[in-house]
């Protein structure tokens, strides 16, 4: 008999696991990812005949440094901005784990805090060898999904004064500040606009859930020693906001290229983003191949599209956690 837990997204909480974990989980993906000790292929999207409503991402890969012998899975996650309408968040995600010494499914979990927790933690990441470590000022545009991953984790690492945070509808920008001032001391402040959050901000995350492409991260924003993350779905950013970059730095070059999403998408489709005008992988940055920031007034991009060996190895710190706690639902497989 053939078992696999199944772990919902009550039991993930029930676990604890708190942010601090989730970011070493990453950092140490990110660093199996520069070693060459990852195997995975480019997500592929499925757009539904829905009217535009949403589409599904589906990511597949394999951590060669988890557990004896290394963990596979597949996530598949929904992009559906609209789904506040309903009362249910704009990614919901599942995973499946196996044995890849002999396709043993081994679990069944909620993904959706995964997503949200190693995308938040993918930023910190960066963010610990690329930006300032005097960062005194975030501003944030974006408030659902991975936003207050983001934003919490951000805060747990720098000594910020004041934290800015803006979204296209005003009840959820509040509702945001207010959730993020009931567990930071730093100062949060919900404003109108992007480029409110924006000016003289030394950490400028674009996290927005655009339906069409709109330059709210204006190249003019983008003071000496600043260290910006664009990463929503549809491009929010100028054409030439790469001109003055001192350097730009991606999770996986091959993800950058792939797919019809992605915040830079019309700068690779354009040359603008090219392997001669790449600077590095984050993987060889957490490895040592490569500095990271190296001096105070660089300007540095950081675009992370989210890599499935993040997802796989979130859910290998939730999966063993849940064994030694026997959280979960045994299922029988065959």
């Amino acid at each position: 008999m053939i078992q696999l837990r199944f772990l919902s997204g009550p039991d993930i909480d029930s676990l604890g696991i708190g942010p601090a974990e989730v970011i070493t989980a990453v950092q140490g993906a990110v660093d199996a990812h520069g070693r060459g000790l990852t195997v995975f292929e480019p997500r592929t999207h499925l757009v539904p005949d829905n009217g535009g409503a949403g589409h599904f991402n589906v990511l597949r890969g394999h951590v060669s440094t988890l557990g004896e012998h290394g963990l596979s899975g597949v996530k598949v996650v929904g992009d559906f901005v609209d789904n506040f309408q309903y009362g249910l968040p704009s990614e919901l995600a599942l995973i499946t784990v196996y044995d890849p010494t002999t396709g043993v499914p081994l679990a069944i979990m909620d993904a959706t805090w995964i997503t949200e927790a190693r995308t938040g933690a993918m930023t910190a990441v960066g963010a610990t060898f690329l930006a300032r470590p005097d960062s005194r000022i975030l501003g944030h545009v974006g408030a659902r999904g991975t936003a207050f991953s983001n934003v919490t984790m951000l805060d747990s690492l720098f000594p910020l004064d004041e934290i800015r945070v803006t979204s296209r509808r005003p009840e959820s920008r509040e509702a945001f500040a207010a959730q993020l001032r009931a567990v930071t001391d730093t100062p949060v402040r919900a404003v109108d606009t992007a480029a409110e959050a924006f000016e003289g901000a030394d950490i400028l995350v674009e996290a927005s859930r655009l339906q069409e492409p709109q330059p709210l991260l204006r190249t003019a924003a983008v003071k000496p020693g600043a260290f910006v993350v664009p990463y929503g779905t549809i491009s929010a950013v100028e054409l030439d906001l790469l001109d003055v970059m001192d350097k730009v730095v991606v999770d996986d070059w091959s993800e950058s290229r792939s797919g019809r999403f992605g915040a830079l998408r019309a700068h690779v489709d354009t040359g603008r983003l090219s392997e001669k005008t790449l600077y590095a992988q984050i993987g060889e940055i957490v490895t040592g191949r490569k500095p990271g920031r190296e001096h105070p007034d660089e300007r540095i991009l950081y675009w992370h599209r989210g890599l499935s060996i993040l997802d796989v190895a979130v859910a290998h710190l939730i999966l063993t956690r849940a064994e030694a706690a026997d959280t979960g639902t045994l299922l029988r497989y065959r």
